[in-house]
């Protein structure tokens, strides 16, 4: 059977209904719940983040999941499909993005055949038959999913355009035909197993969907390339924590800070010497990997005499940017070495800089009140260089943050009290708690630091 035959169906109208809404709680935040009964009393519902009624036509499009229905998956988490890992794995998207929806339609259990003849089906594949093949020898379609009600809802919901989380290009095809463009398909990283790897195989190899998961996730996240299903372990692991950034285009800011847990970078002497066993050290290489450039202070490069080079994964050393106004860093900082590693030197008008440096250093001029994070930007961009890592120390992170610049904050803490020293993130804070920065967040755990991504991107 042919995908043409077997989306015939779709041109069945559905005549969707919005009866009810609420408002769903869930470990990926909470959802505007949609719920809505289609024109033969089936019912449907959509988990919405970011989405509004009378949203405008012109709005970006956002990420959306049409979910077909599966008893087994999505309720007693079987390993037999990856349907339940799937919808998890979109929620989780959706609320990391912090605008999008996911369409579940009832019906579709077992691609559409009902619920005891997937079971069946499930038998014949207990005795060897793919899931193809058990479909037809029980007289059924391969798949009988219709997705008017799906088209319906989202047109409800006022999204007439989407970046669609799946790896069946057949959906994607229905959707187009139902008036729902679709400007992205990608799919999501869920693991295969061994439960589920002749089903998966079948699909890719009879259905037409995307091919098999990445195992190399880290190489294609250094050529900008973000696996739609990395192998589980730690390739879905990189891609979950680094595909963001590896995928980005256009100019993207990132901080990075580690301190103690009561808030500071060193001790009151500026001893830092609990950065020497950093747990988070892997993390950082990887950060530094994936960007264009990464920014210091001078006062950074003074206590740590940091290389900024990419030194324990696989990957190219960014360019270094030395934020020095009044030229303190001497001439034998390793920032400044003759590594091959470009570094741009910013320092003050007046500031007196060695007339013998490295090739690799080039020294950037501007006026001591001119140091502004978003000029500081300005000159990266000018130089193509778009994906930027503020890497430290307290103050220059703090300064980029408070600019409202920074597109992502890691702040890795320390299992240590410091008690006084040289603070880490500071900046002017407003009289009611209620007005506190905050953004959605992901945490890692590193050795026995914890590291708080937060994303402010999704609420500019």
């Amino acid at each position: 059977m042919t995908q043409s035959t077997q989306l015939e169906s779709a041109s069945v109208p559905a005549t969707v209904e919005r009866v009810a809404e609420t408002v769903l709680p869930t470990r990926y935040g909470t959802f505007r719940m949609i719920g809505y009964r289609d024109g033969e009393g089936t019912e449907h519902v959509a988990l919405a983040q970011g989405i509004h009624d009378g949203a405008h036509a012109a709005d970006a499009a956002p990420l959306v999941r049409v979910h077909s229905e599966c008893l087994t998956g999505d309720a007693f988490g079987s390993w037999r499909c990856d349907c339940g890992e799937q919808l998890d794995a979109a929620l989780a998207a959706i609320s990391e993005e912090g605008r999008g929806a996911v369409v579940y339609v009832r019906g579709h259990e077992g691609r559409g055949i009902g619920l005891l003849d997937k079971l069946k089906a499930y038998a014949l594949q207990d005795r060897g038959v793919d899931t193809v093949d058990a479909n037809t020898a029980l007289g059924l379609p391969v798949d009988a999913r219709r997705y008017d009600q799906a088209a319906e809802i989202l047109q409800d919901l006022g999204i007439g355009a989407v970046r669609l989380l799946s790896g069946n290009p057949a959906k994607e095809e229905a959707l187009e035909d139902l008036g729902i463009a679709v400007v992205e398909r990608r799919g999501l990283p869920v693991s295969e197993r061994s439960e589920n790897a002749g089903y998966l195989a079948t699909k890719r190899a009879r259905m037409r969907h995307d091919e098999a998961p990445s195992a190399d996730a880290w190489s294609d996240l250094l050529d900008g390339v973000v696996p739609a299903a990395p192998a589980p372990g730690e390739a879905e692991e990189l891609a979950h924590r680094y595909g963001y950034l590896a995928g980005a285009s256009g100019q993207i800011v990132v901080g990075q800070l580690r301190q103690s847990l009561d808030g500071f970078i060193a001790s009151r002497s500026g001893d830092s010497g609990f950065h020497e066993d950093r747990g988070d050290h892997g993390h950082l290489q990887r950060l530094r990997a994936l960007v264009d450039a990464v920014v210091v202070g001078a006062s950074t490069v003074l206590t740590e005499d940091c290389s900024l080079a990419v030194e324990d994964v696989p990957g190219s050393s960014p360019v270094r940017v030395v934020l020095d106004a009044a030229a303190r860093v001497g001439v034998d900082a390793r920032v400044l070495a003759d590594d091959g590693v470009p570094t741009l030197w910013i320092v003050g008008h007046d500031a007196e800089v060695p007339a013998a440096l490295p090739a690799s250093v080039e020294v950037v001029r501007l006026a001591a009140d001119d140091f502004a994070p978003r000029r500081v930007l300005d000159i990266l961009q000018a130089r193509d260089l778009w994906k930027v890592l503020v890497e430290g120390g307290g103050n220059t992170v703090s300064r980029f943050l408070e600019a409202g610049l920074l597109d992502r904050l890691y702040l890795t803490t320390a299992p240590v009290l410091v008690g006084d020293g040289v603070p880490g993130i500071r900046f002017s804070g407003s009289d009611a708690l209620a007005e506190a920065r905050t953004a959605p967040v992901r945490r890692f755990v590193f050795g026995q630091d914890i590291c708080t991504e937060f994303n402010f991107a999704a609420v500019r």
